[in-house]
């Protein structure tokens, strides 16, 4: 298995998402999450950017989203991605993907004894 997460920009997520559920990456157990989260990709207007008291320095809320999926589709998964994510911009944002040593599924049992 495989997690594969990408920051993106906001008004691409929608796109990025239907794409992902069109290809079957969240039919029955979809083990995808979406979160808004402080970044430093290139603002695409001086709307999209604010300034952070914290940071010091210039923000945009971009999305985090991460995906988990079998190796075999991985690859699938990078490129329907990078195709919905793109601005026009050189750079509109970044996926990293690592191995998933085990996957362990939290269960209810029933009462403990």
């Amino acid at each position: 298995m495989k997690e594969i997460k990408a920051f993106i920009h906001r008004n691409r997520v929608a796109d990025v998402l239907h794409a992902l559920k069109n290809n079957n990456f969240c039919a029955g157990h979809c083990h995808l999450s979406i979160n808004d989260v402080a970044g430093s990709l290139q603002a695409l207007d001086n709307s999209e950017q604010t300034y952070s008291i914290e940071l010091g320095e210039h923000t945009i809320t971009e999305i985090k989203l991460e995906l988990i999926c079998e190796d075999a589709r991985a690859t699938e998964a990078v490129a329907l991605i990078r195709d919905n994510a793109r601005t026009g911009q050189p750079l509109a944002g970044w996926i990293y993907m690592t191995p998933i040593a085990e996957a362990i599924p939290i269960e209810d049992l029933g009462s403990p004894d």
